[in-house]
């Protein structure tokens, strides 16, 4: 008895010092993505920076730097880093539950076709001349239906089977898919925006997108933690949740409507970037097991530092220029997924 309470108390420690570790490490990277750029900022200026917006503490400070870098790290930076954390956040925490939702590795926050309904109404907004305005609005609104739609359609007498779901998802992301080609064919001047905003990126990060996206994601994360043991239950079948007492229909509709919304958010104010959704679980994974009660968290914060890790390189490696993050979390996600399907393949016996 006092060995299994060892056990446990080990396992616990354990997954605290992890937790604490990753913490504090989105706050380094946090940190680092402020400091870096064309023009370098140590990590005192930017500590006096902060201290100078608190109101009357900050008049007692010194100001011995340049203007120009309170504009740099308040107007330009600090949001950019805040939105990366946010939408890293976002796709980690839906990645991880579509997975659970699933009970596939390979499952991830677009599987059912909200990064091809982002993109056509974003790709609709450009077309139509509104892309200066409503563009994060018509990506939100047709992620989160494109969800609604796969779920009508899969529906059957008040169920919905995962596999007609993730097909019926599959046949809307190609739908939307040939839909944003008819709109790139028609968007003449504006192809140009289109296709940026399609591969992903955060160079157009504002305080306004901050403020739209931080309510969303900060309401998701605590709801999807919520479901944390209705999912680990149906990684043991439906039938064996429903057992268990699970409600399973209403959490496929619960997570669904969490994603759709999360994703959306996501997808609005920064394009689609691939990959995050997918390999950030399996990341968490490796450090703190399967059960989602620690994993929702991990995957939380694994998914923050990611996503400012590589905005950090996508604007810095090819300085003065940058290169859209979509690209650089591709080129990280496709060896992982690769590498991914091949342990699946070895455990499978294929």
């Amino acid at each position: 008895m006092q060995d299994i309470e060892a056990y446990f108390h080990s396992v616990r420690m354990y997954r605290l010092t992890v937790m604490v570790g990753l913490i504090l490490s989105l706050f380094a990277v946090a940190v680092l993505g402020i400091m870096v750029g064309p023009v370098s900022i140590s990590p005192s200026t930017i500590l006096h920076i902060f201290w100078m917006q608190i109101p009357r503490v900050g008049d007692s400070v010194m100001q011995t730097w340049p203007h120009s870098y309170t504009s740099i790290v308040m107007d330009v930076r600090l949001p950019r880093v805040l939105l990366g954390m946010l939408v890293g956040m976002g796709l980690a925490v839906s990645g991880c539950a579509m997975q659970g939702l699933f009970r596939n590795p390979m499952a991830s926050p677009y599987v059912c076709g909200l990064s091809s309904g982002g993109a056509f109404g974003a790709a609709l907004a450009v077309n139509l001349g509104l892309a200066y305005i409503f563009l994060p609005f018509f990506a939100f609104l047709f992620a989160t239906l494109t969800v609604f739609f796969v779920y009508m359609i899969s529906r059957v007498n008040n169920k919905v089977p995962t596999e007609t779901l993730l097909l019926s998802g599959i046949a809307l992301s190609s739908f939307f898919s040939a839909l944003v080609s008819l709109m790139l064919y028609f968007a003449d001047q504006q192809l140009e925006r289109i296709v940026f905003w399609m591969m992903g990126g955060l160079w157009a990060s504002t305080w306004d997108k901050v403020a739209v996206t931080l309510p969303l994601i900060v309401v998701a994360v605590p709801l999807f933690y919520v479901l944390s043991r209705e999912l680990n239950a149906m990684l043991l079948g439906e039938e064996n949740a429903t057992d268990l007492g699970i409600k399973v229909e209403s959490t496929k509709r619960i997570i669904l409507v969490l994603t759709a919304f999360t994703v959306g958010a996501c997808v609005a104010v920064s394009g689609v970037i691939g990959f995050v959704g997918l390999i950030i679980p399996h990341i968490a994974r490796i450090f703190v097991g399967p059960d989602h009660k620690i994993l929702i968290p991990a995957s939380v914060l694994v998914g923050g530092i990611f996503l400012i890790l590589t905005d950090t390189l996508a604007r810095t490696i090819i300085m003065p220029a940058e290169l859209p993050v979509g690209i650089i979390t591709s080129l990280f996600g496709v060896p992982f997924f690769l590498y991914l399907l091949r342990k699946r393949k070895e455990r499978m016996g294929w």
